[in-house]
């Protein structure tokens, strides 16, 4: 036991628990923590609990920590899950012009590239001959796009690598590819999946305020189209992740309302594998030099915000993931000792975050990540794309952990 919790560095809240910080507690916060412990489920607690839970500090902030570790450990177990994948950028051309990216290029500058179908084909080859079981899809936006690129880029790459799993297309590209057929949004998606879409990434969503999209972004896709895409593809029985972004011009109460909604969208359709917590990388966008956003996340948000979706997600999305890219080995460490229980995927290569200003690399191998998960006691698995199969990467005893129901059938 910890007599001197108040004296912690924040970075070593791991050493503490429960009982270290909990009579340390402001009683609502304790109060709202031990429900969310008692029944292992976030849809109990009130708005109002959550906007406190989301701007705690000092004692509470440690609470929090303290309380999603132990929930993770109850909902996923000791073990730390990747996937082995390929990140693959189509193209670099944008017409969209998001301040928070420094990735996008005009469709005159020097340093362009566009890879034809056949390209993409090549390098989910590669891909598969180095491990990987996914390929990543994203892109810009250029104009004139072949109205039907994005299914020619599915068939190619099925057609070289039937196995591989397609994680591809934001639902800004969806909302993109239905402007350029005229198709209805169902029907395209379903066309999609009908060519090789297994899963949708749910980027794009940022934050889904419209109020905060439009300093982010005046001409990307609304709330109410991203959850329409999101909504759509889950009928269609494509699943997809969820993600927020943070550190930039929102408030803890944006991640509040997010984190609400996507449980609300989780209780009708299932959909959701995952919830992706993305840190805002500041250096080289336009939005930090304008002066419309801040240095991107402090300590605290970085663990705040990985914690408060364990709590609030809790049964409902329980996969919580670490975006490595964005954060630095130590730091997404900690992240995992504050309720993240996923590492997300080896990337292979890695251009969005790398652009913005980034420094944690563009790979990280299977080996890396084993490594990074035994050094904090956890146990390393590989998985598929939407966890229904994990292998085991380290030796372990059956004393070392159990194995929970965890683990979701393929959605249907």
């Amino acid at each position: 036991m910890h007599e001197n919790v108040s004296s912690l560095r924040l970075e070593d809240f791991p050493s503490l628990d429960w009982s270290d910080v909990s009579r340390r507690l402001t009683p609502w916060i304790r109060a709202s923590l031990e429900k969310v412990l008692e029944t292992q489920d976030g849809r109990g607690l009130t708005l109002d609990e959550s906007y406190a839970l989301a701007n705690s500090e000092g004692n509470d902030l440690l609470g929090l920590l303290v309380a999603a570790n132990i929930l993770r450990s109850e909902l996923v177990g000791n073990i730390v899950t990747y996937v082995v994948n390929r990140n693959m950028n189509f193209t670099n051309i944008c017409f969209v012009g998001c301040k928070f990216c420094a990735f996008s290029r005009g469709p005159r500058e020097a340093d362009t590239y566009f890879y034809t179908p056949e390209q993409m084909a090549k390098k989910a080859i590669e891909a598969w001959q180095l491990g990987a079981t996914e390929v990543c899809i994203q892109g810009g936006l250029p104009r004139e796009l072949p109205k039907f690129y994005y299914r020619d880029v599915l068939r190619a790459i099925k057609s070289a690598v039937p196995r591989m799993h397609i994680h591809a297309f934001s639902p800004m590209e969806i909302v993109y590819g239905v402007e350029l057929t005229g198709m209805a949004l169902a029907d395209y998606l379903c066309m999609l999946r009908d060519n090789g879409l297994d899963t949708l990434p749910g980027t794009a969503a940022e934050i889904l305020d419209d109020e905060i999209r439009h300093i982010l972004s005046a001409n990307k896709l609304s709330t109410a189209q991203w959850i329409e895409v999101i909504r759509t593809a889950h009928r269609c029985g494509i699943r997809t992740t969820s993600t927020l972004m943070y550190g930039h011009a929102e408030a803890p109460a944006h991640w509040v309302r997010q984190m609400r909604l996507l449980r609300d969208i989780q209780t009708d359709t299932g959909g959701f594998t995952e919830f992706v917590p993305l840190g805002f990388v500041h250096q080289n966008t336009l939005l930090f030099a304008q002066g419309l956003a801040r240095t991107g996340p402090t300590l605290a948000e970085h663990l705040k915000v990985h914690a408060l979706a364990r709590l609030l997600l809790a049964g409902s999305i329980n996969n919580i993931q670490v975006s490595w890219v964005k954060l630095n080995r130590k730091l997404s460490q900690l992240c995992l000792h504050a309720g993240a229980n996923d590492y997300g995927g080896t990337l292979m290569e890695e251009n969005i975050s790398r652009e913005a200003g980034a420094t944690a690399g563009q790979y990280t191998s299977p080996e890396d990540f084993q490594s990074l998960i035994m050094e904090i006691g956890r146990i390393p698995a590989e998985r598929n794309t939407t966890y229904s199969r994990i292998r085991i990467k380290a030796p372990v005893s059956e004393s070392q952990f159990i194995l929970h129901e965890s683990l979701e059938p393929e959605f249907a």
